[in-house]
């Protein structure tokens, strides 16, 4: 069985991993009211979803 003649170090290891990180969810500011809101989705503050109200509050 083949065995890595030396150890990865943390700096190969690390470079190799600069893709793995989290994403920040697409925020937009709502056309009604200004807040940010995730895209394609219904505002929580305002209750408007492609300029009709959709949520009463």
């Amino acid at each position: 069985m083949a065995v890595p003649f030396r150890r990865t170090s943390k700096t190969k290891k690390r470079k190799r991993r600069t893709h793995f990180k989290l994403e920040v969810p697409g925020m937009i500011s709502c056309p009604n009211c200004g807040e940010p809101k995730l895209a394609h989705r219904v505002c929580k503050e305002c209750g408007h979803y492609k300029g009709k109200e959709v949520v009463s509050k």
